[in-house]
């Protein structure tokens, strides 16, 4: 049975660049593992009063797309030196679920600096207990330019391959 990732976009742009990193990864994982992309922009805005018992449905989809996935890549820009608040959003949603809680994932902050989403989402993932290290984090810098360059698409495939790695512990 092959392997099942959930790839997330934290950016909502059509043909971000951070969309067409996932899409790259898509193609390198061709024959390793399916691939499936999910949408956080419909997802309604956090609010604890609903987290639970009360969580609306597309809340609950996402909770189970998470528990059903293998692992997680998320990619996501930098907005304002943070995370985009749909990907902070998406992920508030899971603090109390458990979704991630020892689920491999690997985390790409691509944008023109990086640096402090690139921090902030590592600091969210060890917070649900996500399962990721040194080998599946990747910081782009200048992401733009770097698109089409094959050393991204080497960097890519490493990370890749050391997420496969991970789900197979």
């Amino acid at each position: 049975m092959a392997k099942r990732i959930l790839a997330i976009c934290g950016s909502t742009k059509t043909n971000s660049t951070n969309s067409l990193l996932l899409q790259m990864l898509e193609e390198l994982s061709l024959g390793k593992a399916e691939f499936e992309q999910y949408d956080i922009s419909t997802l309604p805005f956090f609010n604890p009063d609903n987290d639970n018992e009360n969580a609306p449905q597309e809340v609950i989809d996402f909770r189970d797309q998470i528990q059903n996935a293998d692992a997680i890549i998320i990619c996501t820009p930098e907005y304002a030196f943070s995370l985009p608040g749909v990907l902070k959003n998406a992920l508030e949603w899971t603090v109390s679920s458990s979704s991630f809680s020892g689920k491999p994932v690997a985390l790409i902050v691509a944008s023109s600096h990086g640096e402090k989403a690139f921090e902030s989402l590592q600091l969210v993932m060890k917070i649900i207990e996500a399962s990721f290290d040194g080998s599946t984090t990747l910081l782009i810098q200048g992401a733009k330019a770097k698109i089409s360059n094959a050393e991204t698409k080497d960097k890519l495939e490493e990370l890749l391959n050391a997420l496969m790695e991970n789900m197979k512990q």
